[in-house]
């Protein structure tokens, strides 16, 4: 992404990047470490000398941001000269063979995974899914790719506005809304998958990123005019159970975290009880549940809403105990206590610890990934077994759904956590578990009860698969399962070979309960009218009832325009929910 251009900005030295280095990290780097990296920013400025992005800035200063990025996650130094040179082979000056021969095997491994694929042999989806094959292969043996890949797309995504085709925008935006960003939230990287949220939250959906922000800014003032009574409030309570807190800070939620609540929860402002929460940081864990007491002791907590994430902690590394009370006037007020540890890994995920040890020594990336992450190495085995032999926007989809969709975190009966994705069935969690389980799956119990195979799972639940010996699947069971893993070892089990009936990814089948009024259908029609859609058909399952139900079949040109249109009909009065019956 860079032009040749005459400006006279200054490009960045070695004197002011070192400095910059020195300030975003930590890390205390060797003599050796520093001559490594100053060889590769001077080979870097030698490489893109007299390049300039779209945006006027000396293509330097770009990857030199991304290696200060990488610095401020504690990288070490091989990390941050790959994050230096990573762009050099992409833009043809370098290649993998000078790498390897200037700056040794490990960097120029890290450059080869981060590094695009090329752009002649591939185009569009195919160049997308050969990049994401390319750095999944890589992933598993060096977790140092992703993140570095992360920190890359995030630096992009800040200088986006200066590229000027607004569609390529939207297809960059778009892709970073739907892979990294879910990656980086399964990686436990939460401020990095705020940034790159909110970022392209606002070239996917411009309209209602201009709408949510205008909402937001409005309501946090007050918010956090009421937060700042209630911290000394807090203080002091603490203080006479003994209990010195590190922080006691407020926190405001992000634009697309609350834009995709307020879907879930019918557009009803009064549902977001965490625009602003109160985060608690304490010295150990004994402290977090102290906490926890003495907010319960001041305040009554609403059922349903005390999450014990120290206990049994997210897939992702995330901890921490959440607590929603009815605090001063009776407002709901939503709290969040943490260690310190817990805080730093939550904010950088597997970068805030995963080079070192108590002992300080080094790990090697494979040995923490089997330690932390074990669906990067499910990732790997998925692609191997299923990737090669579908088509580029096969492999994309299957990847999006089995691995970076909403996802739900479900239990074995011994207590062990299964994260699947969002609509899984009890077929997906037990072919999850293990191919035998899934194929010989008789029955299941879901929280101790019988309950239908097809029966879609939510978070919490404990779910026991009662199998049959000799028990062979369905092929009524691909009418619903959900991950790409269940539907393909079913097709072999089945012996089916042909390729299936590709889904009609823009059929939409929309369930709307209303309150029942003269013209309220008209009002339906009319807001698809708007987008110019066309309605295959409209059924009413009214029988007298004050909420009837209305089920509508059209087709959208893309998931874009159908948020959109689900958006505007949240809007209609009456309207009580909008349920997509064909695809979450």
């Amino acid at each position: 992404m860079y032009v040749v251009n005459t400006s006279k900005d200054p490009s960045l030295g070695w004197t002011d990047f070192a400095q910059k280095l020195a300030a975003k990290s930590n890390r205390h780097f060797s003599d050796e470490e520093l001559s490594l990296i100053k060889n590769a920013f001077e080979y870097a400025s030698s490489a893109h000398e007299g390049q300039r992005r779209f945006s006027g800035e000396p293509y330097i200063n770009h990857v030199a941001d991304v290696a200060v990025d990488a610095a401020s996650l504690e990288l070490d130094a091989k990390t941050i000269s790959a994050a230096l040179l990573h762009d050099t082979v992409e833009d043809n000056v370098a290649t993998m063979h000078d790498i390897k021969k200037k700056f040794g095997d490990e960097v120029a491994f890290l450059v080869k995974g981060v590094t695009k694929v090329d752009k002649l042999k591939y185009h569009g989806v195919e160049r997308a899914a050969e990049s994401m094959r390319r750095m999944f292969l890589a992933v598993a043996e060096d977790i140092r790719v992703v993140v570095l890949k992360l920190v890359d797309r995030l630096n992009n995504m800040k200088t986006l506005y200066a590229l000027p085709q607004p569609e390529k925008q939207k297809r960059i935006a778009s892709e970073t809304l739907e892979i990294y960003a879910p990656l980086a939230d399964r990686l436990g990287m939460g401020e990095i998958k705020n940034e790159l949220e909110d970022l392209s939250f606002y070239y996917v959906y411009s309209k209602e990123y201009e709408w949510i922000k205008k909402e937001v800014d409005a309501k946090i003032p007050e918010r956090e005019k009421y937060i700042k009574k209630i911290i000394p409030i807090v203080k002091k309570e603490l203080g006479r159970e003994k209990i010195r807190p590190i922080e006691i800070a407020a926190r405001a939620k992000h634009y697309y975290s609350t834009w995709r609540k307020l879907l879930r929860y019918d557009m009803n402002w009064e549902k977001i009880l965490d625009l602003v929460a109160l985060r608690i940081i304490v010295a150990n864990v004994e402290d977090c549940y102290a906490v926890l007491g003495a907010i319960h002791k001041l305040w009554r907590p609403m059922p349903g809403r005390i999450k014990d994430y120290i206990a049994l902690p997210k897939p992702n590394g995330y901890q921490s105990l959440h607590t929603t009370v009815f605090c001063l006037d009776g407002q709901p007020t939503e709290f969040q206590i943490r260690t310190e540890n817990m805080h730093r890994e939550a904010e950088y995920g597997i970068a805030a610890h995963w080079f070192w040890d108590e002992t300080g020594k080094s790990k090697t990336g494979a040995e923490f990934v089997g330690q932390k992450f074990s669906w990067v190495k499910q990732l790997q085995s998925w692609q191997k077994e299923f990737g090669k032999g579908e088509s580029s926007e096969e492999f994309l989809e299957s990847l999006k759904i089995d691995f970076f969709r909403d996802r739900i975190f479900v239990l074995t009966p011994k207590g062990d956590v299964v994260d699947l994705p969002e609509g899984s069935t009890p077929i997906d969690f037990a072919y999850h578990i293990h191919s035998e389980i899934g194929s010989r799956a008789f029955g299941a119990k879901i929280n101790s009860k019988m309950s239908p195979l097809s029966a879609k799972l939510a978070s919490g639940d404990v779910v026991e698969i009662i199998t049959k010996k000799n028990k062979k699947p369905s092929s009524e069971w691909l009418n619903f399962v959900k991950t790409s893993q269940a539907r393909n070892k079913i097709k072999h089990a089945l012996g089916i070979t042909q390729p299936s009936q590709k889904i009609d990814e823009n059929a939409v089948e929309l369930d709307i309960v209303v309150k029942n009024r003269v013209g309220v259908l008209k009002d339906i029609t009319g807001a698809l009218a708007l987008f110019k859609i066309n309605i295959d058909g409209v059924s009413s399952a009214a029988d007298g009832n004050e909420f009837p139900l209305i089920t509508v079949k059209f087709r959208v040109k893309n998931r874009e325009q159908l948020e959109r249109v689900k958006t505007r009909l949240k809007k209609i009065k009456g309207v009580q929910s909008v349920a997509d019956k064909t695809k979450p």
